[in-house]
């Protein structure tokens, strides 16, 4: 937009014009009403652009009272001017005008601030993008740094590896140099001995004229076969003294330049290391066919593992592949030259072929992995680990919280422990005991057999008011199959109800036998609330571990026992691990079950740091790979590539096991099954805080299914609820679990989004009953039968366009509609169906009561005869429980 700088005149009503002049004293100009300037705009990695910026000015003019066009100014915020309005406004005082000397003065204030403004702006986006693009040269200049160190370190090990190949080849070919230069001395020696004879005799003779070096070191193959035999028959006719002296320069090493090319100070020239390498093939050639003309076969050792592919086996027996193949196909077995066979078939194959087999399995990565058996005097005694067992609600965890002066069941969800929890009691006699409390609730059966699995004592608690319950006389045969001596402790003996005698003769009747009764089962009466008798506790498990002389060697590689493991944010995966032999150390490499990881820290049962566990201590251990599985063996391995493995080897073997139990793609399979009326399944995704916990209730909703329904687990893990967990579960509309667990917010949106139910549980059974709830729902109802009357058939009417009417009575109870009807003769069911219509004196009715009279007909049947009976009754659904 162009501006003019002259005051545009309107004539006057008396048609007089004004002369066309400046509006203020200077030169005619146009001025720009655009402003212009540069920024540098940031993008990322390290890239920019300049970019221009454009302020457009518009200038806008009015026409006042006399005709005269006026520039209209857009306001200017005055906050010097409103402050001092303000000011008098209050004094209450009038705000004074300012004048137009006053006003211009502040106007050009402002500009100057806003001018001031914008250059500060633009300095500082300036030296921003100067120290961007100084920032990205830095890092170009660092890279090319960084390939050039690359490049030089790489050449230099070419260079080396270049050398050291040279060194050896030249050590290869120097005994054939040599042999080579025995051979042509001798016929020179020969040569000069008959020159030298006819010398003697006085005639005259041309001398031999010389062989040149380059035409003496090209030599013929044959050409050097000869000259060997000749050498060997001058070393059997004369040996010389003193081996000859070498002739020909080492073979050049290095680069060719144009002066060591043109130096005639080379006379000779060397063998070629292709040269070489062509006459030792030669050579091999030549023995291979001499031990195929003799009928002599090389026969070699294969080792055969469970699975191997025939290209494989073909490149281990140094055979062709296609000839692997033809004696598969003799066999009967067609497979192709990438296609595994199994080992039994592997031998067979290697046998045709005249090799021997070494049969090897894939479990022998194991072998090794428990170490050798400990020397006696390498053993020390260690402390008892003693695992605390018992029905639910006998008081275990409040007795074991006495002896460890602690409170852990006030913070158990329901007041139940769900968790196997390992702590160590120190006593006053500085011996140490490592207690595992173990789960009494039914569900957490598997957890109760793993501690009595790696226990030496159990001690089996039992109230003294309740006695001897379902999950004590579990704890008996879990301590039993494990061959683990018992300790009784009938505990709540405080109560008023409490009868000791009676727990006694009761655990008579499932083989524990106590001292009193003439058996070797201690048994020892306390209360857990009083902290009475169990000084006499720790006396009687510190005498059974004495009898067992529990001893161990800890100058070892560590081995043990994951009690339980979880997936903790911020840690990873934690395993609470009970060390059995040896010591477990920072910083070493060690294998739990199918991961395996490094010791980046250990935690005693406090939570506090240590460097270092010994046998029977339970220690937390972080720095796993993956969470492992609640009673996995754990060990120590000096590698990582011996721990990688085993892993591997170990997630192989549960992978085919998930495959061959169809843990996986059978969500169609299952789909198809419920629609066809097959089976009815409630798929669920089981999250828990720990394995234990996971394990368990999987453990316990399964054990719900029946012939009609089942629960499917799709996935039991630890860890809070993520995207993957939902996404399975929308694929196969499963119930999400959530025990101790929560879902992260990306996850609750898409459980949102797709209409699914995340049901968050602290205790065990209420999973159990929300679970049994919903299969009972998924039940087929059973059908009822509600008789409602009889009717007694007088006579039989046949109407046009109606058919055959019953007149009836009826005899007893009533007689609906929208009932079904039985029609009886002789007491013989003749035809089961609805009722067509019912009728009273030529009306429909819904019903007719006892006494009454009606007209009934049925659908689809007309053979009714009088003398018939008529049952009419209702069908009820009735909802049915597992």
């Amino acid at each position: 937009m162009r501006e003019e700088r002259t005051d545009m005149t309107e004539p006057h009503e008396t048609d007089q014009k004004k002369p066309l002049g400046l509006s203020r004293p200077g030169r005619l100009e146009l001025r720009k009403t655009v402003e212009t300037g540069q920024v540098r705009q940031s993008f990322p990695h390290c890239r920019s652009k300049a970019v221009t910026v454009e302020v457009k000015r518009k200038r806008t003019f009015t026409q006042d009272a006399g005709g005269l066009l006026h520039e209209v100014k857009a306001p200017v915020p005055d906050l010097a001017a409103a402050h001092a309005e303000a000011a008098a406004e209050e004094a209450g005082h009038a705000a004074r005008t300012l004048t137009e000397e006053e006003r211009a003065a502040r106007v050009r204030a402002l500009k100057s601030a806003v001018q001031a403004d914008f250059e500060a702006r633009r300095r500082h986006e300036s030296e921003e993008s100067h120290r961007i693009e100084e920032e990205a040269r830095q890092q170009v200049e660092e890279d090319i740094r960084h390939k050039a160190e690359e490049e030089a370190r790489r050449e230099a090990e070419a260079e080396a590896r270049r050398k050291s190949e040279e060194a050896a080849l030249t050590a290869l070919i120097q005994p054939r140099r040599e042999t080579t230069e025995e051979a042509r001395e001798a016929p020179r020696q020969a040569r000069g001995a008959e020159a030298a004879e006819p010398e003697a005799r006085g005639v005259p003779h041309l001398k031999a004229v010389p062989r040149p070096a380059a035409a003496a070191a090209a030599l013929a193959p044959e050409e050097e076969e000869e000259a060997e035999r000749a050498t060997k028959r001058a070393a059997g006719k004369a040996r010389p003294a003193l081996a000859p002296k070498r002739l020909e320069p080492r073979r050049r090493t290095g680069k060719l330049t144009i002066t060591q090319a043109l130096d005639d100070s080379e006379e000779e020239r060397v063998r070629s290391l292709a040269s070489v390498r062509r006459a030792r093939e030669r050579e091999k050639q030549r023995a291979r066919q001499a031990l195929m003309e003799a009928g002599q076969k090389i026969v070699r050792e294969v080792v055969v593992p469970e699975a191997i592919t025939v290209q494989d086996l073909a490149n281990r027996m140094a055979e062709r592949g296609a000839d692997v193949i033809k004696t598969l196909m003799k066999l009967g077995v067609m497979a192709t030259i990438n296609q595994a066979i199994d080992a039994d078939t592997a031998e067979l194959v290697v046998a045709e072929f005249g090799h021997k087999v070494k049969r090897v399995s894939e479990a022998d990565v194991e072998i090794g992995l428990e170490g050798l058996e400990d020397a006696p005097e390498n053993l020390v005694p260690r402390p008892p680990v003693v695992t605390v067992m018992g029905h639910v609600d006998h008081g275990k965890t409040s007795l074991l919280d006495a002896l460890r002066a602690t409170d852990v069941a006030a913070h158990e969800a329901g007041g139940i422990t769900q968790h196997i929890g390992a702590y160590q009691v120190v006593l006053s006699t500085g011996q140490r005991i490592t207690f595992l409390d173990t789960p009494g609730h039914e569900a957490f059966t598997a957890m109760r057999a793993r501690g009595a699995k790696v226990t030496d004592i159990v001690v089996l608690v039992v109230a003294a008011d309740d006695g001897v319950q379902p999950q004590t006389v579990e704890a008996i045969n879990h301590a039993k199959a494990a061959n683990v001596p018992i300790v009784v402790a009938i505990n709540k003996i405080d109560k008023p109800d409490a009868n000791p005698d009676r727990v006694r003769n009761d655990l008579l009747q499932y083989g524990v036998v106590l001292e009193q009764f003439g058996g070797d089962v201690l048994a020892i009466e306390v209360s857990a609330t009083k902290h009475t008798n169990l000084e006499k506790l720790e006396e009687a498990i510190l005498l059974q571990a004495e009898i067992l002389d529990l001893k161990v060697n800890p100058a070892r590689l560590a081995q043990g026992t994951v009690i339980e493991a979880k997936l903790e944010r911020g840690r990873g995966p934690v395993a609470t691990v009970l060390v059995q032999r040896g010591t477990l150390k920072v910083g070493d490499i060690f294998i739990a079950g199918s991961e395996w990881g490094h010791v980046r820290a250990l935690l005693d049962d406090r939570g506090l740091p240590i460097e270092s566990a010994g046998p029977a201590a339970p220690v937390e251990v972080l720095g796993l790979n993956g969470t492992p599985l609640a009673g996995d063996a754990f060990s120590v391995v000096e590698t990582e590539s011996r721990a990688r493995e085993v892993t591997e080897f170990r997630q192989r073997k549960l992978r085919d096991v998930r495959v061959s139990r169809g843990a996986r793609g059978t969500v169609e399979q299952m789909f198809s099954k419920i629609a066809a009326g097959e089976a009815k399944e409630l798929p669920i995704v089981v999250k828990a805080d720990v394995q234990g916990s996971a394990e368990a209730i999987v453990n316990a909703i399964q054990r719900l299914a029946t012939d009609e329904v089942s629960v499917r687990v799709l996935h039991a893990g630890v860890g809070g609820i993520n995207e993957s967990d939902i996404a399975l579960a929308a694929a196969t509309q499963a119930l999400i679990v959530g025990f101790n667990v929560r879902a992260n917010p990306q996850a609750r949106e898409l459980a949102r989004r797709d209409g699914l139910e995340i049901r968050y549980y602290s205790i065990i059974y209420d999973v159990v009953d929300d679970v049994k709830k919903m299969l009972s729902g998924l039940l087929s109802p059973r059908v009822e039968e509600k008789l409602l009357g009889h009717a007694e058939v007088r006579e039989v009417f046949a109407i046009s366009k109606v058919g055959k009417v019953a007149g009836c009575m009826v005899t007893d109870g009533l007689v609906r509609r929208s009932a079904r009807a039985r029609l009886l003769r002789d007491h013989v069911v003749v035809h089961d169906g609805k009722l067509g219509s019912l009728r009273r004196f030529k009306e429909e009715v819904r019903e007719v009561k006892e006494g009454y009279e009606c007209g009934m007909s049925f659908e689809n049947f007309q053979d009714v005869q009088q003398g018939d009976v008529i049952e009419c009754y209702e069908v009820e659904e009735v909802a049915r429980e597992l």
